[in-house]
């Protein structure tokens, strides 16, 4: 499979030892993380490589809380097609003008199924590239080093199974989140002033940046009151935008609960999740950090492909989703009574929630601790 290096690092025989690689996956947290896993295997091997990230202007953040994996950082414009943000196509030659200016050894599309980003990653100019590419027609740039895409395959072990086709020995699928001492002091500086107990606390998260993936607030509050009762402190996050979201959540419950929405860093909202309890979200980044730091979850799947985005660790992670033929959803807002949302009661949630309180909490079981 690979010859060791002298400083006893596996390295691929088939990749060679590239001194360069840009990696393209120009997508929001959740997505991110789940491509840790590869990444990790990626530096494994080419442990002197000098690794650039192509992503989303929010993920400058992303490679700097990874160095570990990642080097260096270049701003994707876009591209006419994808969703993920509009595209700037005059930055589109000054972007491929930069990056095919720097001669990369290699190039990797993780951005998906390669139907419209295979072409980009080619543009790139690297000496050699790879990624998945749609069996069914789909451009592969070099049948080498691109592989057929399987649809439904979990995203974590999706890219983990590409790093071993190229070569790479993988097959660690955990994730993981550094933080650093000005988060921890962060968070512990706004649990002081928010009057939080260390000590009882779950987080509900109730937004996700497409409505259609949203469960329903008025059961969110349900959920929240539930646990209240249940001598619980009821921690609300969310992003500055989901404040309107979070106040309703909060004037629908009959306890009190600390509303936190804006008033968090990525970094202190996963300081936050790893001391919680229980976390109850939507499928949404936070997920993806509770999976992180080992913090157990209960996830409302509306809309996404569970299959492909739920937690691989099933005895720490409830995904509840109520069947439908429309999913996944590529709408904004549902246009047919949001049903994967309505579907998914209340008291289900708070079963498990209570469920997986009592097994991880009464029972002490150890969690490990934020990397």
């Amino acid at each position: 499979m690979g010859e060791r290096a002298a400083n006893g690092i596996r390295t691929s025989s088939r990749l060679g030892s590239p001194a360069s690689i840009i990696v393209l996956r120009a997508l929001q947290l959740g997505d991110m993380l789940c491509a840790v896993p590869a990444l990790r295997a990626l530096r494994q091997a080419c442990p002197r490589a000098r690794i650039t990230l192509a992503g989303l202007p929010w993920a400058r953040e992303f490679a700097a809380r990874f160095r570990r994996y990642v080097d260096d950082f270049v701003e994707f414009p876009g591209y006419p097609g994808l969703p993920e943000r509009e595209c700037e196509a005059r930055g589109i030659p000054e972007f491929l003008s930069l990056v095919q200016g720097r001669s990369y050894d290699l190039a990797l599309q993780l951005h998906g199924s390669g139907r419209l980003t295979n072409a980009v990653v080619a543009l790139f100019g690297a000496r050699r590239c790879g990624g998945y590419y749609e069996p069914c027609g789909g451009y592969c740039p070099d049948r080498r080093w691109f592989f057929p895409w399987r649809e439904h395959e979990h995203e974590i072990v999706r890219y983990v199974r590409l790093m071993r086709e190229l070569g790479i020995p993988a097959c660690d699928t955990s994730l993981e989140f550094p933080v650093t001492a000005d988060d921890r002091n962060a968070w512990a500086s706004l649990i002081a002033r928010s009057g939080i107990d260390a000590a009882r606390y779950v987080c509900i998260h109730p937004g996700s940046q497409l409505p259609s993936r949203r469960w329903g607030a008025e059961h969110f509050a349900a959920v929240a009151d539930a646990l209240a009762s249940d001598r619980y402190q009821v921690v609300i996050t969310g992003t500055v935008d989901e404040r309107a979201l979070a106040r309703s959540i909060s004037a629908a419950m009959r306890h009190p609960a600390v509303d936190l929405s804006g008033a968090t860093t990525l970094g202190t909202l996963a300081v936050l999740i790893r001391h919680a309890r229980l976390l109850v979200a939507n499928d949404t980044g936070v997920s993806h950090i509770a999976a992180a730091v080992r913090t157990p979850s209960v996830i409302a799947c509306c809309g996404s492909d569970f299959r492909r985005w739920a937690p691989l660790d099933t005895q720490r992670h409830r995904v509840l989703h109520h069947p439908v033929a429309c999913r996944p959803c590529a709408y904004k807002t549902c246009p047919i009574g949001h049903p994967c949302a309505t579907g998914i009661a209340a008291a289900t949630v708070i079963r498990e929630a209570r469920s997986m309180l009592q097994k991880f909490i009464e029972s002490h079981v150890p969690r490990a601790c934020v990397r």
